[in-house]
C-alpha cells in the first residue's frame, strides 16, 4: 500500500503501439494537465523527455510489464505501475460506459485510475542485470519449445495421411532421430527399397536398438507399403514432412544453445544454490523458477502473495448462500506452469511430497487439484528460503514436522508410501 500517494501532483498513463504511443497526464484532482503522441523512434522518445520534464517523479502506468516501451521508461527512470488488460478493460468501461474505443480514451481512463486506486497497485520492481537475462532467456526458450511442438504436431498430421508406419514406429517425435528418420527415408516406398541393413544401421546409429522393440519395428518397416497412399499424396506430403523435419533439425540446434546459455547463466546467478538444491528442479526447472521469482524480494512480502502469483492459491466466490472457490486464472502463467512441473517432478525425490499427493487425492482431489495443493505446500517454504537466502534441507523439514506432531508426519511414520515410477 502506497501510503503517500495523495502527495503525488500529477499522475501518468502510456498506452503503447508497435510504431508510436500516446501519453496522458492527470492532476490530483482529475483534470487534464498534458497529452501527446510520440513516436517510437529515437527523435520520438526524445520528445517524451522533454515534454515529460515538468512531471518526473510521478508515476507512471501502462499495460503490460515488459515490451521496449517498458524498458526505455525503466532506463529513464521512471516508476511503473503495470495494469492488466482485463483491469484497464473495466476502468475504461467505468469512463467511457457507451463502449466508444480510442486511444485517447484508453490512456486517460488508466491515468484516472492510477490517480484513484493506484495507492493498491503493485510497482514494477526491476530486477538486477543477472536475472533479467535468465528470465528473458527460460521464457524465449519456452516459446521455442512452444513452437517445436506446434511443428511437431504438423508433422504428425502430415504423416498421418501418407506415412503411418512411421507413426507406428516410433512415439516420441520430439526426438530429433524421428527427424532424422524422415529425411533418410522420406517415404514408404524409399523405406522399404532400402532394405533391412540399412534400416539395422540406423537403429544402431541412433542407439535405438533395443531387444524388446527392435523386432516390432523392423516387423513395421518390412509392411510401411501394406496401405499405401495416392501418389499426389505422397508427393505433396512427403515434402511437407522433410521441410518439417529439416526446420525442427535448426530449432533443435537453437534450443541446445538456449540451454547451454542458460545453464551458463543459472550456475553463475549468486541464487543457484538456492534453486539448484530444490528436489526435482534440476537444470531444467530450476533456472525457471529462479527467474520467475527474481531477486527482488519485496517483490512478494509474504508466502500468499507467491501463491495468488503463482496460481496455486484458489479464488473464492460469494453471493448471498452460494460459496465456493474455483480455479485462479489471474497469475503469471509462466511461474504455474513451471511450479506445476516442479511439484510433480518432487514427488519422485520426497517420500513426504508423494505422501501429501497420495492423501489429496484419496480425498477426492484430481491430480492437477492435488498438485495444486501440494504446489501450495512447496511454495511456503520456497518463500522462506528465498527470503531466508538458504538451500533446501529436507531433515530440518522433516525435523519441523515431527516437532508440530504433523499429520503428514504420520502418515510417513505409518505406513510406507509408494513412489512413483521413475
Amino acid at each position: 500500500m502506497n501510503t503517500n500517494w495523495t502527495e503525488h501532483a500529477h499522475f501518468a498513463a502510456l498506452d503503447w503501439a508497435g510504431d508510436h504511443h500516446d501519453v496522458c497526464v492527470v492532476d490530483r484532482t482529475g483534470m487534464i494537465t498534458a497529452e501527446f503522441r510520440f513516436a517510437h523512434t529515437a527523435a520520438g522518445w526524445a520528445e517524451f523527455t522533454d515534454k515529460m520534464k515538468p512531471f518526473v517523479g510521478c508515476p507512471l502506468t501502462l499495460e503490460t510489464s515488459s515490451g521496449p516501451a517498458v524498458d526505455q521508461l525503466l532506463q529513464r527512470g521512471w516508476a511503473l505501475y503495470p495494469v492488466a488488460p482485463p483491469a484497464a478493460a473495466h476502468y475504461r468501461e467505468r469512463k467511457v460506459p457507451s463502449g466508444t474505443k480510442t486511444d485517447r480514451h484508453d490512456t486517460w481512463a488508466l491515468a484516472d485510475a492510477l490517480r484513484t486506486d493506484g495507492h493498491a497497485w503493485r510497482p514494477l520492481r526491476p530486477q538486477d542485470e543477472a536475472t533479467a537475462t535468465l528470465r528473458a532467456l527460460c521464457r524465449d526458450e519456452i516459446a521455442l519449445i512452444e513452437e517445436r511442438t506446434a511443428l511437431v504436431n504438423q508433422l504428425r498430421a502430415a504423416l498421418r495421411e501418407y506415412y503411418p508406419a512411421a507413426l507406428e514406429a516410433f512415439e516420441d517425435w520430439t526426438a530429433a532421430y524421428t527427424w532424422v528418420f524422415l529425411l533418410a527415408f522420406p517415404t514408404p516406398a524409399q523405406l522399404q527399397a532400402a532394405g533391412k541393413r540399412k534400416w539395422e544401421k540406423f537403429l544402431h546409429t541412433h542407439k535405438l536398438w533395443r531387444p524388446q522393440t527392435v523386432d516390432q519395428r523392423l516387423a513395421i518397416f518390412a509392411a510401411a507399403t501394406a496401405l499405401p497412399a495416392s501418389a499426389p499424396v505422397t508427393a505433396a506430403k512427403s515434402l511437407l514432412a522433410v521441410s518439417l523435419a529439416k526446420v525442427l533439425l535448426t530449432l533443435q540446434a537453437q534450443l541446445d544453445e538456449y540451454r547451454q546459455r542458460i545453464s551458463q547463466a543459472f550456475r553463475t546467478h549468486p541464487d543457484h544454490d538456492l534453486f539448484g538444491g530444490l528436489p526435482g528442479a534440476k537444470d531444467v526447472l530450476g533456472p525457471r523458477l529462479l527467474a520467475e521469482l527474481g531477486s527482488v524480494r519485496e517483490e512478494y512480502p509474504d508466502s500468499e502473495s507467491l501463491m495468488c502469483q503463482a496460481g496455486v492459491s484458489p479464488v473464492s466466490y460469494q453471493s448471498g448462500q452460494i460459496e465456493k472457490c474455483r480455479l485462479r486464472r489471474a497469475c503469471d502463467k509462466v511461474l504455474r506452469f513451471t511450479v506445476h512441473l516442479w511439484v510433480n517432478a518432487s514427488r519422485k525425490k520426497c517420500a513426504w511430497a508423494q505422501a501429501y499427493y497420495q492423501r489429496k487425492r484419496e480425498e477426492g482431489h484430481s491430480h492437477a487439484s492435488a498438485l495444486r495443493c501440494l504446489g501450495k505446500r512447496w511454495l511456503k517454504i520456497l518463500w522462506r528460503l528465498w527470503v531466508d537466502r538458504k538451500p533446501y534441507d529436507e531433515k530440518v523439514y522433516l525435523t519441523s514436522l515431527q516437532r508440530r506432531g504433523s499429520q503428514l508426519w504420520g502418515q510417513l511414520n505409518g505406513a510406507t508410501v509408494p513412489m512413483p515410477p521413475l
